[in-house]
């Protein structure tokens, strides 16, 4: 279920002590995520409300949610990462109760990041909400 996903990645960030270990934890998620098919960075699948470019486009199979996300900042795709461990093969009836507005304070993102980063991953949030909606 991603909810367990999610509360293990909220418990990983726990480990760090400082936000700086943070901020590096979240840049490597980032790193390790795979890469975005070029011909799908289209105008069509940039998320409006970032600040960096931000390409997501969805996939539904078998009654779950797929996406590939991909930005030209390193911590955005940290961000994307989160994404992908919350929603990422959920089924569409489970997103909505899928709690990643309470994992992403428990992970001290809702202090640590800028507004515009915040408002940012709120923009992708709400895109993968209608997307399964």
């Amino acid at each position: 279920m991603s909810q367990d996903n999610l509360n293990a990645l909220v418990e990983d960030f726990a480990l760090f002590e400082d936000w700086e270990e943070r901020y590096r934890y979240l840049i490597d998620l980032g790193r390790a995520l795979p890469a975005m098919d070029e011909a799908l960075k289209t105008e069509e699948n940039l998320v409006r409300g970032c600040t960096s470019r931000v390409w997501m486009k969805d996939r539904i199979e078998g009654g779950r949610l797929y996406f590939d996300a991909d930005s030209d900042a390193h911590i955005v795709r940290g961000l994307i990462a989160v994404l992908n461990k919350a929603y990422q093969g959920a089924a569409l009836g489970e997103i909505a109760q899928i709690d990643i507005e309470g994992a992403f304070k428990a992970m001290g993102l809702d202090q640590n990041l800028s507004p515009n980063r915040r408002s940012g991953f709120y923009a992708m949030v709400e895109r993968i909400r209608s997307y399964a909606a």
